[in-house]
């Protein structure tokens, strides 16, 4: 496989254009955006920059063909058949998809073929296969009415995806807004688009009408902004930073009251007991939850919250699992940690190292840039002891490799800790008891609870968050809550 990723990763990536109504155009204002590899600094390609003028374009055609009903109203064995056709084409070019991606934005690819292709395909056939039996329902009436409950598509859906797993998570999204049999808007993120438009091409060759998948690249403030801001698309789900959420949701006030989805990330707790029942197990998993992908993952466990009596023995046995990873080459399959995604990114991260200094905590190891020599962006996995709930490392989301080590002395004071932030998306607990796992469940605030593991869910469970983290949930059949209309038909017999 490694010459395979070898040989990919010294193809030549042509320009690429918008994808409008079928066919790929160049922006109305002929703009277009450098696509710089984070893996060695390099232009990698370029990409089309949609203004307001081609967003207008894109939702055109889309309404055209929802109005059409050429897939709104396809039967569901149709929708699927082609969903179906979907996923088996990104089984098939996954290794290319995955190697697109990770030269686009630094994942290492070990884990970008599982995350990306591999949780695409998965996704489009879960969602294909969900057409045909998601049904509607009927009312408990009196016997002289007959109350009918039809789930309708929502029409036009606008998608706006994150850059750190744009694959995985534009199809989160993507799959269940087709399925229900909308036609949609996506804007992939400004440095990490390529996987999403090589996904495009499979759609089409998957015989996705025309117009039912629009792909309108560039830059947020500005294909973003329109997006948000159109009068014709009736649902936004999005996946991002809390301030453009609520741009995002301003803009639906000032225009049509679009509905509105937001997945806007975490600072989620990872909560270790004393009991846990194998602390090297679980050393290992906190240490995979927060730095896979260079710590670029919404639900990462960036707070590792101990138990005081186990505190000085775990803590030594994350900073061994740390100091294992092997940091290099993305494309390397060996490589356990590849690149963040941007020299703005990795500034970012860097100064959150210089901060936690600051404020007292202690680096235990990490938190300076390596390789630099070969012009990419990487950094090594930093973990902080002695931090505080008062600390900016506690309470704000890094998106980067940075692990903050707060000790606790019982459960009262792990929920309290592990809910004392504004974000609500994930966490994660290790114990032996059950008793001690149903409360903590209970009591920690967030969409997703791990028990004695972290990370791994599938397909059939909900993700989403609460208080700042956002709203809606992507993945399961809840994720046809946010693409489809309720009505109602009241008849009298």
């Amino acid at each position: 496989m490694q010459d395979e990723i070898n040989a990919l990763r010294a193809t030549p990536v042509a320009p690429r254009q918008l994808f409008i109504n079928g066919k790929w155009v160049e922006p109305a204002e002929g703009k277009r955006h450098r696509v710089i590899s984070p893996l060695d600094g390099t232009e990698l390609t370029t990409i089309a920059e949609a203004g307001p003028a081609d967003i207008d374009a894109a939702v055109a055609a889309a309404r055209a063909a929802f109005d059409r009903g050429v897939w709104s109203r396809a039967a569901p064995a149709e929708r699927k058949r082609v969903l179906l056709k979907l996923a088996g084409l990104i089984e098939q070019h996954a290794l290319e998809l995955a190697v697109l991606g990770t030269r686009d934005n630094g994942t290492e690819i070990s884990m970008s073929l599982r995350a990306e292709p591999g949780s695409a395909a998965g996704t489009f056939r879960y969602y294909a296969e969900a057409i045909d039996k998601v049904y509607g329902e009927i009312a408990p009436t009196p016997d002289n009415v007959l109350g009918l409950i039809h789930r309708e598509p929502a029409g036009v859906v606008g998608i706006i995806v994150p850059w750190n797993f744009p694959l995985m998570i534009g199809s989160w999204k993507l799959a269940p807004a087709l399925a229900a049999g909308n036609s949609v808007v996506v804007k992939p993120p400004e440095p990490a688009s390529l996987s999403l438009l090589r996904l495009t091409e499979l759609a089409a060759e998957a015989g996705l009408p025309e117009g039912v998948l629009n792909v309108t690249t560039g830059r947020g403030s500005v294909a973003g902004e329109a997006i948000a801001r159109h009068m014709d698309i009736d649902v936004l789900a999005f996946t991002g930073s809390g301030p453009v959420g609520r741009r995002l949701l301003e803009a639906s006030a000032q225009s049509n009251l679009k509905r509105v989805y937001l997945e806007l990330g975490g600072k989620s707790p990872n909560i270790v007991f004393a009991d846990a029942p194998d602390l090297d197990k679980a050393a290992k998993a906190a240490v995979n939850g927060v730095f896979r992908n260079c710590g670029q993952v919404c639900i990462a466990g960036t707070r590792l919250l101990v138990q005081n009596t186990v505190a000085e023995e775990f803590t030594a046995r994350v900073v061994a699992a740390t100091r294992a990873l092997k940091l290099g080459d993305p494309l390397d399959m060996a490589t356990e940690v590849g690149a963040v995604s941007s020299a703005t990114q990795l500034s970012q991260n860097l100064g959150f190292v210089e901060g936690a200094l600051r404020e007292g905590a202690e680096c235990l190891t990490g938190g300076e840039r390596l390789r630099e020599e070969t012009g990419g962006f990487y950094m090594a996995p930093a973990v902080f002891g002695g931090v505080t709930e008062a600390m900016t490392l506690f309470r704000e989301e890094v998106f980067g490799p940075v692990l903050a080590v707060t000790t606790f002395e019982d459960e009262a004071e792990a929920a309290r800790l592990a809910n004392a932030t504004s974000f609500g998306l994930a966490a994660g607990v290790w114990t032996g008891n059950l008793s001690t796992a149903h409360r903590m469940v209970r009591a920690v605030g967030s969409g997703l609870v791990h028990v004695n593991c972290y990370g791994g869910s599938d397909i059939t469970v909900p993700l989403g968050g609460v208080k700042q983290s956002g709203f809606g949930k992507d993945k399961s059949l809840h994720a046809f809550d946010k693409f489809t209309n309720l009505k109602s038909a009241w008849i009298q017999l």
